[in-house]
C-alpha cells in the first residue's frame, strides 16, 4: 500500500547553511512519500537563496515579515498537502529511518493527535533532550522533560503518552489541525507548541512519545542561548500561557504567585547577578502582558 504523504515543514531564519544541513539529512531518509516546505521568516542578514538553489526539490516560501515560530509554521501548514504535518526545527538532523515509526504510530490509533520522536543533543549524541514531558505546574508555569540531560542507555525505549510534544520535532494529522486550529500566533516564540498540545488534548486526543524515532537537535542556533532576546520571549510567553490556559481558582492563585513571589524573585535575581540586559528584558516581558491585559484576541486561534 502507498504510504501517506508527510509534509515536512521547517522555518529558516538566517544561517541558511544550518537549514541546508537538515535538508541534506532528509535526502537520505527511507520514507518514500514526502514533501518538504521551507519557510524563510524574512531573514535579515543571510540570503536564503542558496537553500532553494542547493535543494530544488523543496517548496520554498519567502515570508515578507518575521512571523515567529507559530506564524512561520502556520504559513507552511497552509501550503501543505500531506495527511500528516511534521514540524521540524531547521537546527535538527534526522536518522534515515526516523519517519516510519511516527507515521505507524499515528496510523495505528485515530485518537492520537500528535507525536514526537526521541530527541537527542546533536553535539552530545548519547544524551537525551526529550523523551516525554511532565504537566505544566498551573502556578509556576514550568515543566520538565523526562530524560533531559540523561545519557541514553535504553531506559526510555518504549512508547508512552506524554503531556506535551516537542516543538523541535512534532507530527500532527492535518485533520486534527482542522479541528483545533493552527498555532496561536500571539506567542511569536516559545510556549506556542505547549499551548497547541493543551488544545489538542482538550479536544480529546492523546499525545505520544515514540521511542524508536530519533532526531538530533543543535538547539537555539537562531535565538541564541541565555540571551536577553530569549529571556524576553520566554517570560512573555510563560505569562501568556497562564492567561490562555489557567482558569478559575487556579488562575487566581497563579496570578497572586506570579505577582508577589515569582516576578519579584526573578527580577531581583537578575539584578543581584548584575545581568542588566536580562533584567530589562524580563521587565519588558511583564510589561507587555500588563499593556495587553484586555486585548480581545487573547484566546484567538487561527483556523486552517
Amino acid at each position: 500500500m502507498e504510504k501517506p504523504l508527510v509534509s515536512i515543514i521547517t522555518i529558516s531564519y538566517d544561517h541558511p547553511e544550518v537549514t541546508c544541513a537538515l535538508l541534506e539529512s532528509l535526502r537520505h531518509i527511507t520514507y518514500p512519500n514526502i514533501e518538504i516546505i521551507v519557510v524563510d521568516n524574512a531573514s535579515p542578514k543571510d540570503d536564503p537563496a542558496i537553500i532553494k538553489q542547493s535543494y530544488p526539490e523543496i517548496i520554498f516560501i519567502q515570508s515578507e515579515k518575521n512571523l515567529g515560530f507559530a506564524g512561520g509554521n502556520n504559513i507552511g501548514i497552509k501550503h501543505a498537502k500531506g495527511k500528516y504535518i511534521l514540524l521540524l526545527n531547521n537546527d535538527t538532523e534526522v536518522e534515515t529511518g526516523f519517519l516510519e515509526p511516527l507515521v505507524e504510530k499515528l496510523e495505528s490509533n485515530s485518537k492520537i493527535g500528535a507525536v514526537s520522536p526521541k530527541i537527542k543533543f546533536f553535539f552530545q549524541p548519547d544524551t537525551i533532550q526529550f523523551s516525554g514531558q511532565a504537566p505544566i505546574n498551573p502556578y509556576t508555569m514550568r515543566s520538565h522533560g523526562y530524560g533531559y540531560g540523561i545519557v541514553d542507555s535504553g531506559q526510555f525505549d518504549q512508547d508512552t503518552t506524554t503531556n506535551f510534544v516537542h516543538g523541535a520535532a512534532m507530527m500532527i494529522p492535518i485533520e486534527v489541525v482542522r479541528k483545533v486550529g493552527l498555532m496561536a500566533e500571539i506567542y511569536f516564540l516559545y510556549y506556542e507548541e505547549l499551548d497547541w498540545g493543551a488544545r489538542i488534548r482538550a479536544a480529546g486526543y492523546e499525545l505520544w512519545y515514540v521511542h524508536n524515532s530519533t532526531v538530533m537537535h543543535k538547539e537555539s542556533i537562531s535565538t541564541g542561548r541565555l540571551t536577553p532576546f530569549k529571556t524576553y520571549y520566554m517570560n512573555r510567553a510563560r505569562i501568556l500561557y497562564l492567561r490562555r490556559n489557567v482558569k478559575g481558582f487556579q488562575f487566581l492563585v497563579a496570578f497572586l504567585y506570579q505577582t508577589f513571589i515569582s516576578i519579584p524573585k526573578n527580577a531581583a535575581t537578575f539584578m543581584i547577578k548584575k545581568q542588566r540586559g536580562h533584567f530589562y528584558a524580563y521587565i519588558k516581558a511583564i510589561l507587555w502582558n500588563v499593556k495587553h491585559l484586555f486585548i480581545n484576541d487573547i484566546h484567538t486561534n487561527p483556523s486552517l
